[in-house]
């Protein structure tokens, strides 16, 4: 007898488990070619952190760079791998040496498998500053959510900020986004919360901020920093300067020498 269509999808959960399963077993084990191989050559990894999309060409030195290497890095998951067909969601707090010591992020990612390997990763990550790892929860849906529809949760967030810029108008709220996204309010809060760990304003001034950013590369001089803040969003200037400083580890007025430095440098022969 034919296979039924739930043996079917129990059969491809199982799959997707397994093959994102060995896929960061190699991530543990530091193991970059073993990691490498289990990505699509068509593979679609963003970064919404770095709000950047990594192509197969340019994947191993992007991976490279955020792979523990060194005895005080570290990776740690923080949940079972959940996985929904041909979709898998992991959780994990990884920890790396910056300039100026450990920096740990609490990172989770939606993973989409196609032909056997990994086509998309979705991945959402927040700095830890004095959070300690036993503070953190596991995200395990109280709401019935699949990892599936999470990570379409999170992807219809995304295009909707894209698309639709919610975020030009300083008085946004949870209730227009859930009910504009065609979610509930607590879903919203949940995958924002738990899933992409970080508060609803503070999702929706990263979007502001790279709104601005966008702004800053292509504004004339004279640059008033505080008025594209303004129609990038913010309705406060302390929310802003905060949210830039965290972001670009600068202030505006740093930031700008930075760009006017690097334009001097393209423009000479």
């Amino acid at each position: 007898m034919p296979n039924s269509a739930a043996d079917d999808d129990a059969t491809q959960t199982q799959a997707t488990s397994e093959l994102v399963l060995r896929h960061h077993l190699c991530w543990r084990h530091r193991d970059l070619d073993g990691v490498m191989s289990y990505y699509h050559p068509d593979i679609q990894y963003h970064d919404f952190f770095q709000n950047r999309v990594i192509r197969y060409a340019d994947l191993r030195e992007y991976l490279q760079a955020s792979m523990p290497r060194a005895a005080d890095e570290a990776i740690e998951h923080t949940d079972r791998i959940r996985a929904d067909g041909d979709t898998a969601f992991i959780q994990y707090r990884i920890t790396l040496r910056g300039g100026q010591g450990l920096v740990s992020f609490r990172t989770s990612e939606a993973i989409t498998v196609r032909d056997g390997l990994i086509w998309r990763v979705n991945e959402y990550a927040s700095l830890l500053h004095e959070q300690p790892a036993q503070a953190m929860r596991p995200t395990v849906s109280r709401l019935g959510l699949s990892p599936q529809q999470l990570g379409h949760m999170a992807n219809d967030l995304q295009q909707y900020f894209e698309r639709k810029q919610p975020y030009l108008d300083p008085e946004l709220d949870l209730q227009r986004v859930s009910k504009e996204c065609g979610y509930s309010r607590n879903q919203i809060s949940y995958l924002l919360n738990q899933v992409l760990g970080q508060s609803f304003y503070r999702y929706v001034n990263q979007a502001r901020l790279q709104h601005l950013l966008a702004a800053l590369e292509t504004a004339m001089p004279p640059i008033k920093v505080d008025d594209l803040a303004f129609a990038a969003g913010f309705n406060s200037l302390s929310a802003f300067y905060s949210a830039f400083r965290q972001h670009t580890g600068q202030s505006p007025k740093a930031y700008l020498k930075q760009i006017s430095l690097r334009a001097r440098a393209q423009d000479m022969p």
